[in-house]
């Protein structure tokens, strides 16, 4: 037997207040903090805390709006955590995963442009990534993130 791929649903957007992909996406994605949840979960960030630990010190009442909004747009899930059902466990769906491409471009867009020092989790992700086209780079990054997931919810 052949193995199906599940699609998920595109996302039902209300209330949006133009017809172009650009603006909507920007009003789901364009606040200061969903796209650095976003971030995170690629980092392997899973938990509440693990978020509110984040160095951007985001506020908690923030932090639980956003990951609402992330949720309802079926941008992330979660699964409560096997040895504590009191915590959940967040992660990217296929759609939340797809958004890779724009966290890359805007890590080296703002390495190129930006005159600040950068966390040294970034400088060896760089040092690990210098030699790749955006493409494998990209493609590397998300094949490490699925795994990560897989092993997360199949624990």
């Amino acid at each position: 037997m052949g193995t199906t791929t599940q699609i998920e649903p595109k996302i039902n957007v209300r209330d949006n207040r133009s017809s172009c992909p650009i603006s909507t996406s920007l009003e789901i994605l364009g606040d200061n903090w969903s796209l650095i949840l976003i971030r995170d979960l690629f980092l392997e960030r899973t938990t509440f805390t693990d978020f509110s630990n984040s160095l951007e010190n985001i506020s908690s009442n923030i932090l639980s709006d956003r990951i609402n909004k992330l949720q309802n747009f079926n941008l992330i899930n979660y699964r409560l955590h096997p040895n504590n059902r009191k915590v959940k466990q967040y992660y990217l769906t296929e759609a939340g995963i797809e958004l890779y491409p724009v966290i890359y471009d805007l890590l080296i867009w703002g390495t190129k442009h930006l005159d600040m020092k950068f966390h040294p989790r970034l400088n060896d992700w760089y040092i690990n990534n210098k030699n790749k086209n955006r493409e494998d780079s990209i493609r590397c990054s998300i094949l490490g993130y699925k795994k990560f997931k897989s092993v997360l919810l199949n624990y």
